[in-house]
């Protein structure tokens, strides 16, 4: 039942007859909320005394609060046509639409009623509550405050503002206005201070604005029996998550589930078990999290809390699959279930399904309006298929007196959910201080990506690399072709052909040699953090040379948030033809080298990248000399459709230069979506 109902309750109590002992303990079956037995002992009396108006307005209210509201109303009913013009009977009847949550019908009842006797406390307060319960929260804390103004401090009327300000807040915080939401709470706790459900609202605010701190101390407040302290714990829990805390959060869980008795009301079981399964996922212990949901599906079969469970574990795990059917189980016993909806967004989301994703995530919103993670998983999908203009100028040099300029132009636009076409720009020009040679090219290519199916992906790009020097130049067609796909859950793989030509300097530019690389990518990760990603590549050249190399890296995840990499590279290279007066081309070059990799945000709109690893490489039989590389990234998004970024990367290890070389890079990248949603939006938004 409603919390403001129950307001009304004590105050439209009519059965005020205590004179009439003989209904004396009816009356205090009533009082103590012991409904089912009052309901007996009226139906009991009228039995004797059919016509007793109070009789039959203590009954009625029984038969209403014991749970069969719409019976009450027709008593109420029938009641009021032999009374047309009692007030008492009248209260009642409107009181009981209110217990059937008849609430248009309540609203426009007590409406009438008010305007007839704007004086009488009772039609009032009922008419203030019926505008609360149609969320016309701004008007029922004027006519509340009316009540008020008939009976000040009068207890039910304080109870019902209190209720209205939380429906008030709680509307606020939908429509994301936070501090307006803020404010109405705690003007609710000047009334009603270490209100426990006030501070839980403003808990709860707290966490939607991701103010953790704010949020802990909001229920630590309101911690004030072991029940609720099992309650703020598992807030505090989920405020640790939200605050990146994993470890923390996992210890609050498990406090909580640890003050849990076997005969603590269910709901607060359930969640409190929910919390703690959660919390073994966040913390990655997906063995231990398995193992304690399965017993919880023996314990709780086929409920909705624990399939939502399964399929976070699922999502965590990299088994989406296995998430949607979950999510999917969950809509067929409850089509309105949050978890469900949401749950089936993302995962159609994490398997490709975009059109999916995006009539689930509007579905979300069309049921809890203005809900962020549906609006943030539209925005995603939006942003990823609308098509933008990305600019990237550099500048590098080397110690071998090489200095180039480099533009690149790309401009994607997504043709449908499946089929995205490309255009490419490039110029790069180069020179060397010693030798005064130059050179510049132009190239333009423009491509396809099609989705094949979900985690297929085909690409075709072809162009044109225009290369001038001196008086002199050339023109030659380049071509890339790839298959990206995902041959089994956690793992990556792509296979391509690519046609270019050399354009590390002005020398090679200048000797028009052209690289037909043969490739292989492959990365497979684990759900306890190792990953192994390797590249083959076969190249074949116009000067008749040929190329193999292999790139192995065995790595492993030591945070997820900042997100910490640790691992081993080794490289290995082969010419078949050295000609080292002209590029670098040893018969077999070796590396390894130990490397570490740090990203993460320093703010919501601010995120950083920085990659070091060092090591030793050795070219055929000469001595191994030490190798060192680095790469730093900072990226800022300015607004929803404009971000940029500066890098800067070194390297001393072998390149097509030659060994004992260094390299330097430097540049500034920016992005901008020509539009704030895809051109083919109308598509998406069909079933």
């Amino acid at each position: 039942m409603n919390p403001i109902v129950r307001t009304v309750l004590g105050l439209l109590f009519v059965c005020t007859v205590y004179g009439q002992d003989s209904m004396e303990n009816g009356f205090q079956l009533l009082e103590k909320g012991d409904f089912s037995k009052a309901e007996i002992y009226f139906q009991t009396y009228l039995e004797n005394h059919p016509d007793n108006r109070t009789a039959q307005i203590c009954y009625g209210r029984a038969v209403g609060l014991n749970g069969r509201p719409d019976i009450a109303n027709q008593h109420f009913g029938k009641l009021i046509g032999k009374l047309p013009n009692d007030f008492e009977v009248r209260i009642n009847y409107y009181e009981s639409f209110l217990w059937s949550k008849k609430y248009e019908e309540a609203e426009l009842l007590y409406e009438e009623l008010v305007e007839n006797h704007p004086e009488e406390f009772s039609a009032v307060l009922g008419y203030a509550n019926s505008l609360s319960n149609v969320e016309k929260y701004e008007e029922a804390l004027i006519w509340i405050d009316r009540a008020l103004s008939l009976k000040p401090n009068n207890k039910s009327a304080l109870i019902s503002k209190k209720y209205i300000k939380l429906g008030l807040s709680h509307k606020l915080a939908m429509a994301q206005k936070y501090n307006n939401a803020l404010q109405v709470l705690h003007l609710n706790l000047n009334n009603f201070p270490q209100d426990r459900e006030t501070l839980l609202g403003l808990a709860n605010i707290h966490l939607m604005t991701k103010n953790v701190d704010k949020a802990k101390a909001a229920y630590q407040k309101m911690a004030v029996t072991r029940v609720d302290s099992i309650v703020a714990l598992n807030g505090i829990a989920l405020a640790e998550h939200i605050g990146k805390k994993e470890k923390a959060a996992l210890a609050f869980a498990l406090s909580s589930k640890e003050k849990l008795k076997p005969n603590d009301d269910a709901e607060l079981q359930e969640k409190t078990l929910e919390r703690y399964a959660q919390a073994l996922i966040w913390n990655h212990k997906y063995v231990k999290a398995r193992s304690f949901i399965d017993n919880l599906s023996i314990q709780y079969p086929n409920r909705n809390w624990v399939l939502a469970l399964k399929a976070t574990l699922g999502m965590y795990t990299g088994n989406i699959k296995y998430s949607l059917a979950q999510y999917d189980a969950i809509l067929v016993s409850d089509s309105t279930s949050f978890d469900g909806n949401l749950g089936k967004a993302n995962a159609h989301f994490a398997l490709g399904h975009i059109k999916k994703a995006y009539l689930a995530a509007q579905k979300t919103l069309e049921l809890y309006e203005n809900q962020k993670d549906a609006q943030s998983l539209i925005e995603k999908i939006k942003s990823s298929h609308s098509p933008f203009v990305e600019e990237l100028v550099a500048y590098s040099f080397d110690n071998g007196n090489n200095i180039a300029y480099t533009s690149n132009t790309k401009a994607e636009f997504p043709l449908s959910a499946k089929l995205k076409s490309t255009v490419n720009y490039q110029y790069r020009r180069t020179e060397n201080s010693v030798s005064n040679n130059k050179a510049s090219l132009h190239a333009v290519s423009a491509g396809l990506t099609y989705s094949l199916r979900p985690k297929l992906k085909l690409h075709a790009g072809l162009g044109l690399n225009r290369a001038q020097f001196m008086d002199n130049g050339y023109t030659q067609p380049i071509l890339n072709l790839k298959m990206i796909t995902e041959p089994y859950r956690l793992q990556n793989l792509e296979i391509g052909y690519q046609r270019e030509v050399q354009n590390f300097n002005s020398d090679l530019i200048e000797r028009e040699i052209v690289m037909e690389h043969y490739g292989l990518n492959y990365n497979i990760e684990t759900n306890f953090g190792l990953g192994w990603y390797t590249q083959l590549m076969h190249t074949q050249q116009s000067d008749e040379n040929q190329r193999d190399l292999l790139f192995t890296s065995l790595y492993y995840t030591v945070l997820r948030k900042p997100n910490l990499k640790l691992g081993v590279n080794y490289q290995y290279i082969a010419f078949s033809e050295q000609v080292p007066t002209i590029y670098f081309s040893p018969e077999n070059y070796q590396a390894g080298e130990f490397f570490a990799e740090i990203g993460g945000n320093f703010s919501y709109k601010t995120s950083y990248r920085l990659n070091a690893a060092s090591g030793l490489q050795k070219v055929e039989e000469n001595p191994k000399t030490a190798i060192f590389r680095m790469e730093a990234q900072i990226k800022h998004q300015f607004s929803k459709r404009f971000g940029g970024g500066l890098y800067g990367k070194y390297s001393n290890i072998s390149s097509a230069v030659a060994t004992g070389f260094e390299f330097t890079e430097v540049g500034l990248q920016v992005k901008w979506l020509l539009t704030n949603k895809p051109i083919f939006q109308g598509q998406l938004a069909s079933k």
